[in-house]
């Protein structure tokens, strides 16, 4: 299960690099229902999963408090150090550097993205088999976030190449740490719900204004309710 989760995210990644460098013109749809996705997997997996782990031993007020921490420490990592902005001509401006540090920094949280899977499947497989369609989803947004960061501060596409490559084995590496990694279901109640911060965060705050960036919104709109009512599918299959 592991193994095949760890081809999975690895080539969700890459497919994701791909559209970056020959379909861009079709990528907001997919965003749209990336972004979907993610925000259907928070709401309605990892919310009700870390409320159940977690509240036998915690109160409702710190785990809904990790999420928020989650979703600012997100916020974080997002505009300093991955500075990251919808302005192309910004992005321009910093030059060559701000590449290579953008696209290590999007490797780093898609190795956080392997460990919430492999974290996820000490509870049960049927969670970690969720949780990773919504990595696939994110990967895939990653993939093309880093190809992007890549090109459009004077990268070669030979580094872009690479890059997307690290970025697509980091999530394996992730989940390999967990296999050394023993936490309590209490604890790790705690863990999924500030890794729904995370997910509410690239969702809400990346995927989806991305998604209609400089498009029309009625079809990314409806790309993102499928999104959600196909995950949402998805759940209440796996917990039958």
């Amino acid at each position: 299960m592991i193994f095949v989760i760890g081809i999975a995210t690895f080539l969700s990644t890459l497919l994701g690099g791909l559209f970056a460098l020959h379909l861009k013109d079709r990528l907001h749809l997919v965003l749209g229902f990336s972004a979907g996705a993610i925000l259907g997997v928070a709401f309605f997996d990892l919310l009700p999963e870390a409320l159940e782990l977690a509240g036998t031993q915690y109160s409702i007020t710190l785990i809904t408090s990790l999420i928020g921490l989650g979703f600012a420490a997100y916020m974080l990592l997002d505009r300093l150090i991955l500075l990251h902005t919808h302005n192309e001509d910004a992005e321009d401006a910093h030059g060559t550097g701000r590449g290579p540090v953008g696209a290590g920094s999007i490797s780093f949280h898609s190795m956080l993205d392997g460990l919430g899977i492999g974290l996820a499947l000490q509870i049960s497989t049927a969670l970690g088999a969720v949780l990773a369609v919504a990595v696939f989803a994110h990967n895939f947004s990653d993939g093309i976030n880093t190809v992007n960061m890549i090109l459009k501060n004077k990268g070669t596409r030979g580094q872009a190449a690479r890059w997307l490559l690290a970025d697509a084995l980091a999530p394996t590496v992730g989940i390999f740490i967990t296999f050394f990694i023993s936490i309590s279901q209490a604890n790790l109640g705690l863990l999924l719900a500030l890794f729904a911060g995370f997910l509410l965060y690239v969702g809400a705050s990346d995927l989806l204004p991305e998604s209609h960036h400089a498009h029309p919104v009625r079809w990314t709109t409806i790309s993102t309710i499928l999104g959600m009512v196909v995950l949402y599918a998805i759940i209440s299959f796996a917990q039958i």
